[in-house]
């Protein structure tokens, strides 16, 4: 495992162990409780990372309407970021910059699974347009082909996709 994978894992386990506590507060006043209650995530964070020039975390609880369920978490410190080779991530946000692709997702969350059933919307294009930004989801790991012409969100890929959205409001 290398160093960064390493320092990465310690830093989400610390975070993790962050939201699981229970601990009570000093009081505070109240404009001082009013931005921690706004801003708690932040401040966990801000906890952890202080000895660091930074770091960014996103997080997520979502009962999706399949009724699937997914808590999750990603936290990786500013450094670390701005080491990574960011043109490596072009693939995954080319897939979603094409609106077709977006309807698609959108959809499948939301409880359309078949490939089939996805065609039938006039909006997404002709069957083989249809199949085509479907391959080029899978091949970004937006989706996952489960069994023959049913398709779904990976749960690792749920949440960042939320956020990526949320992002852009």
């Amino acid at each position: 495992m290398s160093d960064l994978s390493e320092r990465l894992s310690a830093l989400e386990r610390v975070v993790a162990d962050l939201v699981e506590q229970a601990a009570t507060p000093a009081p505070a006043p109240p404009a001082a409780t009013a931005h921690a209650e706004t801003f708690w995530a932040l401040e966990g964070l801000r906890a952890k990372v202080a000895d660091t020039t930074g770091g960014v975390l996103f997080t997520g609880t979502v009962d999706l309407p399949t009724g699937e369920h997914y808590d999750w978490q990603y936290a990786r410190l500013l450094d670390d970021l701005l080491e990574i080779d960011w043109t490596e991530a072009a693939p995954a946000l080319t897939a979603l910059g094409n609106p077709v692709r977006l309807r698609l997702l959108r959809k499948i969350i939301s409880g359309t699974r078949g490939a089939a059933d996805l065609a039938e919307d006039a909006e997404l294009g002709t069957t083989g347009q249809v199949y085509h930004h479907l391959r080029q989801l899978v091949a970004a790991g937006w989706l996952r082909l489960e069994s023959r012409g049913q398709y779904t969100i990976p749960g690792e890929r749920a949440v960042p996709l939320l956020v990526i959205l949320a992002a852009t409001r």
